[in-house]
């Protein structure tokens, strides 16, 4: 489980709730008309805006936000280097032996289009095509979950107005329009809340773990299309450290010491 995406929740919820027992009592920010406005209204809008089958989509989703995925660089480089040695010694037709004990099914298939015998360019165009349609798949949950928390601001907007009319409905009532002007707060502080603390925080999840699988995926292409051309299994781990940050880095020259020694 991604302990960060909990820890978030979490915080925000219960500072939000520490906050308002500072300065009232939390019972007065619980009204259920408030939050069925403001998540209906966002989820409708939503299947207005985009293909019921992409929602559902999404729907399932969100698990990832909550999964810890964990893609380790540094891993790949090395079994791609091991790659790179094995087809220096035997040749790229030893290649396919070694694919059948790889996992990564993007890596497994790009060491079967080398040992195929594909053209180099083909190959590329191949990956990046899957790359490609793999950051648009991403990206329709992303938007979804991005045009969520623009909707759901404004419909805690509309649920204001619908307070604001019925204060002004009652308006020869003083004693309602205290309650009304509350009700009609509240549904723009829930719209606010499910956009910032939940839609948007979403969307930037599954963009950030998209990102990650992307970069793998660009650095398990360049490593393959090397050893497609015969290059030294030293210069492809030089090309692909590009890929890693700084600490990446030293981590994996401190594995490499502890290795030699």
């Amino acid at each position: 489980m991604d302990l960060a995406t909990a820890i978030g929740f979490i915080i925000g919820i219960g500072f939000m709730i520490w906050g308002i027992t500072l300065t009232g009592e939390v019972t007065t920010f619980f009204h259920i008309p408030s939050i069925v406005i403001v998540l209906g209204g966002t989820v409708a809008a939503t299947f207005i805006s985009f293909p019921l089958k992409k929602v559902f989509k999404t729907i399932k989703v969100v698990k990832n936000a909550f999964i810890e995925k964990t893609i380790e660089p540094v891993e790949i480089i090395q079994n791609i280097i091991e790659l790179s040695n094995v087809a220096r010694r035997e040749g790229l037709l030893a290649l396919e032996e070694a694919a059948e004990s790889i996992d990564d099914e993007f890596l497994k298939k790009g060491i079967i289009l080398i040992v195929d015998g594909t053209d180099p360019e083909l190959v590329r165009n191949i990956l990046e095509t899957e790359v490609a349609f793999l950051e648009e798949r991403h990206g329709e949950g992303q938007n979804i979950f991005q045009t969520m928390g623009g909707f759901s601001p404004a419909f805690g907007m509309i649920g204001t107005l619908i307070g604001l009319i019925n204060m002004l409905k009652d308006l020869d009532d003083p004693s309602g329009i205290g309650p009304n002007m509350s009700v009609a707060l509240i549904t723009t502080f829930y719209g606010s809340l499910f956009a910032n603390l939940i839609f948007l925080p979403l969307a930037n999840k599954l963009k950030g773990r998209s990102r990650e699988e992307i970069l793998v995926k660009e650095l398990i292409l360049e490593g393959l299309l090397s050893i497609q051309a015969g290059e030294n299994p030293r210069i492809i781990e030089e090309k692909l450290k590009t890929f890693l940050s700084p600490e990446q880095r030293k981590n994996m020259k401190l594995e490499a010491e502890s290795e030699g020694a």
